[in-house]
């Protein structure tokens, strides 16, 4: 346990400071890390830490059902058991284990997790069943990859989404595309680029070498598991409308002559095109998601906020 504060601490103060009481977290943490073997099985896990809103509140913001599952007559270890992180976690309070609840589906992803953490106003701490450890707060997103943690970091601390979002983009859509660039396509390290515009379609140089794709949505969770499979698939850029519906899929994205002039070389083929393109279709906010992670809002030629 100390150890572990150390490597959070060392990583960045704020992540433990954010917590208020650490403790609990550190031990949900720990527990992830090494839990209880049975057979040579190492099992998945999860927990919801302190949460401050009221679990029949989470499925305002989650879209997901929440079901309770008696567990007064157990011990902590023994409940902790049912708990897999994906469909089922215990709920943790500061002495120990309260409660277990059940979601109608699988929030087994990053992004689930950031979105649970966020409408339960809890950390979320979890082994997933393919072993990566991680946890969701008020930090952003804590990875630990072999023996060394990463974070990243909300994405309010890098870009100011009000600028960004321009009418009719809202807020909440352009939150919700970065959430899926961050926690899903860039997680999975794949290279991508987004361009959302007004109506979803293009005024800048462009070479189209796909069909109309079929009508994904962003806010449809079910959607986002086959629209990060494709793009793992496909070069060029992803375009969607300001409702984010997805509208085509593989564009070549060719700046003009004045943007190759007058914006500078920023990165590699993928920045360069998407920032030298988003100087010819100023209404057009791009998302540029690198393969080994960052992530890029880009407008009007300029660069506005980029991921650590």
């Amino acid at each position: 346990m100390r150890r572990l504060r150390e490597e959070l601490d060392e990583l960045d103060p704020s992540i433990l400071a954010s917590l208020g009481d650490p403790d609990p977290v550190l031990e949900e943490l720990a527990y992830a890390i090494r839990p209880r073997i049975h057979e040579r099985r190492v099992p998945s896990y999860g927990a919801i830490v302190r949460p401050a809103v009221k679990s029949t509140r989470w499925s305002e913001g989650t879209r997901i059902n929440v079901a309770h599952r008696r567990v007064e007559d157990l011990a902590d270890s023994a409940v902790r058991r049912f708990a897999d992180g994906v469909t089922s976690f215990v709920v943790r309070g500061s002495s120990g284990v309260n409660d277990l609840v059940v979601f109608d589906r699988t929030v087994g992803s990053e992004r689930d997790l950031t979105i649970v953490a966020e409408a339960s106003g809890a950390t979320v701490v979890q082994r997933h069943p393919s072993g990566v450890v991680r946890a969701a707060g008020p930090f952003g997103v804590l990875r630990l990859l072999g023996f060394d943690w990463q974070l990243e970091p909300p994405v309010s601390r890098w870009l100011d989404v009000g600028v960004c979002a321009v009418k009719p983009l809202s807020h909440e859509v352009l939150k919700r595309m970065l959430r899926f660039a961050v926690h899903d396509v860039a997680a999975r390290n794949i290279g991508a680029t987004f361009v959302i515009t007004p109506n979803g379609k293009l005024s800048g140089g462009v070479e189209r070498r796909y069909g109309r794709p079929p009508d994904f949505q962003i806010d449809r969770p079910s959607d986002l598991a086959p629209l990060y499979h494709v793009l793992g698939q496909v070069d060029g850029a992803a375009v969607f409308d300001h409702t984010g519906m997805l509208t085509e899929l593989g564009v070549r994205l060719i700046p003009s002559v004045a943007a190759e002039a007058e914006v500078e070389p920023f990165g590699g083929t993928r920045h360069i095109s998407a920032l030298r393109y988003s100087y010819d279709d100023p209404e057009a906010t791009l998302i540029v998601i690198s393969e080994d992670g960052p992530v890029s809002v880009m407008r009007a030629g300029k660069r506005l906020g980029h991921s650590s």
